[in-house]
């Protein structure tokens, strides 16, 4: 079965196609009507002046038929075929029948004289159009009459059938439907063109719309359409200048807000950089004392150091989150060995005894060390904190790059979860919000991974959950 043609749904398509239907289907009832009423004011000119020319020789006629009066002889054929040639004429063919002498003319015979006409010329005069060999003919039938002595009307027994020859007046329609088609291609190619110059006069504003539309959606808030007339069109255009305004009113304002909330972001952080690094650097000793304190006061301690801990992976991630967001986050990149970077960051933050690692000693791609290091440690991190054991990272190189797995086996990322785990702020389940994680560490390491031209991607597995990093060869 063959596949079924769409049709044109352009609006320029659509519009060429109904102003040409339009044309030509006006061009067409004009030709047609055009042609029958000359067609019928020809055939019935004709058929009326043959007509009279018959009735009138008819009337001349004095040959004795019928019922003769007394010292009158019948007709003779010599007679007859003066009747005949009188009938006759340029154009014409008369068929002579008296009583059961039929006198032909030419080539036609009575077998040409249609059927019905035979009988009804006994009675009246009747007329139709007929075909023979080809040629269109206008038939005449009668019986000619003549007034007796007495007054009385009375039939002659002679049928006369007359063949007027519609030659010319075929030819002269023949040369009317050229005319009309050539007339009606006339029309066409002007509808077509007519379509054309008012398609492109009407959709050159729609153009221009759809042309400011698409630059407005590209971010060029400034596009704005000229106004001319008074039109719907024109109403169209302004009303499109008056929402790009507001648009670009409302975006400017969004972005002078987001600006400022950046800003506010990065200078909260940097502003508890100071502090936060003084507790920082007495936590060591708080961490000995808690060991010789009493119970209570020993679990504040350390309570304190855990939440001093969080406040500053917290802060640390702030800040990388808003150089991400002001864009002045760079690459630099060096040529690194990857299990040698994978263990380095386990090993910083203690996790080299929960995490097995399997990858092949010598291999190595072009990437900016710090900003893998994250990636990694984020990973980790969320298989340690919120996943079971084993954790496991893998990597290997591919064809186009770099392809790192981190697997927890868990319980597994929630499936309605799944599509926001990148999101910041976002936490899995409400009893997370107090857990050792600041979310935002899965969309840093995703944002890192998009600096290098990267993807991660995240499943559920059976069981546990499963994050894929791609970095492409730089």
């Amino acid at each position: 079965m063959k596949p079924l043609r769409r049709m044109p749904t352009g609006l320029r398509t659509r519009l060429v196609i109904t102003f040409t239907l339009v044309a030509v289907t006006a061009s067409a009832l004009v030709a047609g009507i055009g042609y029958q009423l000359v067609r019928n004011a020809l055939i019935n000119r004709t058929e009326r002046a043959a007509l009279s020319d018959v009735t009138r020789t008819l009337e001349q006629i004095t040959v004795p038929m019928g019922d003769l009066w007394p010292g009158e002889l019948p007709p003779t054929s010599e007679e007859l075929a003066e009747v005949q040639k009188t009938l006759g004429g340029p154009g014409r063919e008369v068929i002579v029948r008296y009583q059961s002498t039929v006198y032909p003319d030419r080539n036609l015979r009575m077998d040409d004289v249609p059927g019905e006409m035979q009988g009804q010329a006994l009675r009246r005069l009747v007329t139709q159009r007929a075909v023979i060999d080809g040629q269109v003919w206008l038939v005449i039938g009668t019986q000619p009459h003549r007034t007796a002595r007495d007054g009385t009307i009375q039939p002659t027994g002679m049928t006369v059938f007359v063949f007027v020859s519609l030659v010319e007046e075929q030819r002269l329609l023949a040369d009317l439907r050229e005319g009309l088609a050539q007339a009606g291609a006339i029309t066409l190619i002007i509808g077509l063109t007519g379509a054309l110059l008012s398609a492109r006069r009407v959709l050159l504003p729609v153009r221009r719309l759809g042309a400011a539309a698409r630059a407005l959606g590209a971010g060029h808030l400034d596009t704005r359409l000229p106004v001319h007339g008074r039109d719907e069109l024109a109403r169209l255009s302004a009303t499109f200048n008056d929402t790009a305004s507001a648009l670009e009113k409302s975006v400017s304002e969004l972005r002078s807000l987001e600006a400022i909330s950046r800003r506010f972001v990065a200078d909260v952080s940097h502003e508890l950089r100071t502090p936060l690094t003084a507790m920082t650097a007495v936590t060591d000793m708080l961490r000995e004392e808690a060991e010789r304190l009493p119970g209570a006061p020993a679990e504040a301690v350390h309570l304190v150091l855990h939440e001093i801990e969080r406040l500053r992976v917290l802060v640390a991630h702030l800040i990388e989150a808003s150089h991400i967001d002001a864009g002045t986050a760079t690459l630099r990149l060096e040529h690194v060995l990857i299990a040698d970077a994978i263990c380095d960051c386990l090993e910083m933050r203690g996790w080299s005894d929960q995490v097995r690692v399997n990858v092949s000693e010598g291999l190595s791609i072009s990437l900016d060390p710090r900003r893998f290091d994250l990636i990694v440690a984020n990973l980790v991190g969320n298989a340690l904190r919120h996943g079971e054991p084993p954790v496991m990272v893998t990597a290997r190189g591919t064809d186009n790059g770099l392809e790192v797995k981190v697997r927890d086996h868990g319980k597994g990322i929630p499936p309605e979860a799944m599509p926001h785990v990148f999101d910041r702020f976002f936490k899995a389940e409400a009893g997370r919000t107090r857990s050792d994680g600041s979310g935002l560490g899965l969309s840093i390491a995703r944002a890192n991974a998009q600096l290098h031209g990267g993807t991660i991607s995240v499943r559920r597995q059976e069981p546990g959950t499963l994050f894929t990093v791609w970095l492409p060869h730089s």
